[in-house]
C-alpha cells in the first residue's frame, strides 16, 4: 500500500491518497525511511548486471571488458563504477604474466619488405593479416599454435595446432582462413622472420594464393605486436590457469577460447567494444545495404 502511494506521489497529493486509503500520513512518511533510494536500487541492478557478465566470461573479464559488454548491451555505466562493484564483491579477473618467443630465424632465408611498418589498421576485412606461433604446455608434451589474425576486426580467422613446428602448421592456419572466405586477393600477410615463414613451401603457398608476404625487423617485437598480443591475452586470461593432460584436451579448450570466447564474445577496443565476429557481420551487412541502395 505504501509503495502505491510512493509511486503515485509524483502526480497525486499524498494527503488525499492517505485519506482515501484510510492510512495515517505519519505511518506513510515513516515507511519512506525504510524505502531503498533510487541510488541504492540502481547500484543493486548494476551489481547484478556486472555479476552476469563476469560469470559469463568464466572470470576472465576485467572491469574494462565488463563495462564494454554492458555498454554494448545498452546499460550505461562508467568504468570506475564497474571497477568499484567488482572490488566490493571480490570479483577479480584471472591474470598471469605469460609470453615467450618460439619462432627461430633462418639467417640464410629470404627476407620480405615490411609492408605494414607498424600500421596495424585496415580499411576492410581480409586485406591485412598478421600471424605467429606460440607453444602450449601439456602433460603429453608441447603443442604448438599458429594463428592468422585479421587487422580490420582482430578476428582469429585461421589457426592450427600440432605437436611440431613444421611449415605445415602455418600453412594449415592460412588454409583455414582462405577456405572460410577470409582472404582477399592481394592481401598482406605480416610475420616475423621465423624459419617457417621464410620457407620455400610457405612462400609458394602465398604466391599460389596471391598473398603478399611482409616481415618486420629482427628482434623488434613491436613490428608484429598484434599477433604477440593475442598470444599474451590467450595465456594470460585462459591457458595458464588450467592443466591439460593430453593434446586433444588442450586443443579442444583452445578452440573453444578462440571461436566461442575471443571471436564471438570478447569485446575489442578497435571495434568500439564489439567482438570481432560482430564487427565482421556489421561490415558485411553495411556492404550489402550499400550494394542494394546502389
Amino acid at each position: 500500500m505504501f509503495t502505491v502511494i510512493h509511486v503515485q506521489s509524483a502526480t497525486e497529493d499524498v494527503t488525499w491518497m492517505c485519506d482515501q486509503l484510510n492510512v495515517p500520513r505519519a505511518s506513510y512518511y515513516r515507511s519512506l525511511e525504510t524505502q531503498p533510494t533510487a541510488t541504492t536500487v540502481r547500484h543493486e541492478q548494476l551489481t547484478k548486471a556486472v555479476q552476469v557478465v563476469f560469470k559469463a566470461s568464466e572470470q576472465i573479464a576485467g572491469h574494462r571488458m565488463v563495462q564494454q559488454k554492458l555498454t554494448a548491451a545498452g546499460t550505461e555505466v562508467s568504468v570506475g563504477t564497474v571497477a568499484a562493484i567488482m572490488a566490493e564483491n571480490g570479483w577479480q579477473a584471472k591474470r598471469m604474466r605469460a609470453f615467450k618467443r618460439t619462432t627461430i630465424s633462418d639467417d640464410s632465408a629470404p627476407i620480405f619488405e615490411d609492408l605494414l611498418k607498424r600500421d596495424f589498421t585496415a580499411q576492410a576485412p581480409g586485406t591485412k593479416l598478421v600471424g605467429d606461433i606460440t607453444y602450449l604446455r601439456t602433460d603429453q608434451g608441447w603443442l604448438y599454435l599458429a594463428t592468422v589474425i585479421d587487422l580490420y576486426t582482430r578476428m582469429v580467422i585461421g589457426w592450427s595446432m600440432t605437436p611440431h613446428m613444421k611449415t605445415t602448421l602455418i600453412i594449415d592456419a592460412m588454409t583455414m582462413a582462405r577456405d572460410h572466405g577470409h582472404l582477399q586477393t592481394g592481401a598482406i600477410f605480416h610475420s616475423d622472420h621465423g624459419s617457417q615463414y621464410t620457407s620455400k613451401a610457405f612462400g609458394s603457398w602465398c604466391r599460389g594464393n596471391q598473398i603478399r608476404q611482409s616481415m618486420g625487423m629482427t628482434g623488434q617485437c613491436w613490428d608484429n605486436a598484434v599477433a604477440e598480443s593475442f598470444f599474451s591475452t590467450l595465456k594470460n586470461e585462459f591457458y595458464h590457469h588450467y592443466s591439460f593432460q593430453t593434446h586433444k584436451a588442450a586443443r579442444t579448450a583452445v578452440m573453444r577460447y578462440i571461436e566461442v570466447f575471443y571471436n564471438r564474445w570478447r569485446p575489442h577496443t578497435i571495434n568500439a567494444g564489439l567482438p570481432p565476429a560482430t564487427a565482421l557481420a556489421n561490415y558485411r551487412q553495411n556492404q550489402l545495404q550499400q550494394k542494394t541502395a546502389a
